[in-house]
């Protein structure tokens, strides 16, 4: 596994279904890349097409092999409700470094109940061990 951080650009989601019988669902995200918690804002009154537009960074380290987002939809007085989350598996990032912003299946109980979109950036993270002068590579000798 490749070392380094991992750029999740949270763009929006559509689709989402409303957990709120008398208004509209409040959603946040909850993303997680092992064991590493970060936290939308709430997009209050965005129901079920929020809009985001956030950064988050995580370092990634041995074992990370993919990133979930869970969809909360924030309530007040009660427990936030349990909307869905999508899983991203990291290796086509890990390859080509960068993946445009893409809509991903959110699903609760295996049901489709939206998508949610999101772009990635992986910088690798650069070993200093043997790196000279301008780059190359040198050993002392005597």
């Amino acid at each position: 596994m490749p070392l380094g951080t991992l750029e999740v650009l949270l763009v929006s989601a559509k689709g989402l279904e409303n957990t709120d019988f008398l208004n509209g669902i409040d959603p946040y995200v909850v993303l997680t890349c092992r064991t590493q918690e970060q936290k939308s804002s709430v997009a209050s009154g965005k129901g079920s097409e929020p809009e985001w537009n956030e950064n988050f960074l995580f370092t990634v380290s041995d074992g990370v092999t993919e990133l979930t987002l869970k969809i909360m939809d924030s309530d007040v007085g009660t427990a936030d409700d349990f909307v869905g989350e999508a899983t991203i598996p990291l290796e086509p990032l890990f390859l080509e470094g960068n993946l445009p912003s893409t809509a991903y299946k959110v699903v609760k109980e295996q049901e489709y109940k939206g998508e949610i979109r999101v772009g990635l950036t992986f910088t690798p993270e650069v070993e200093m061990d043997n790196i000279g002068v301008d780059g190359y590579n040198f050993q002392l000798s005597y």
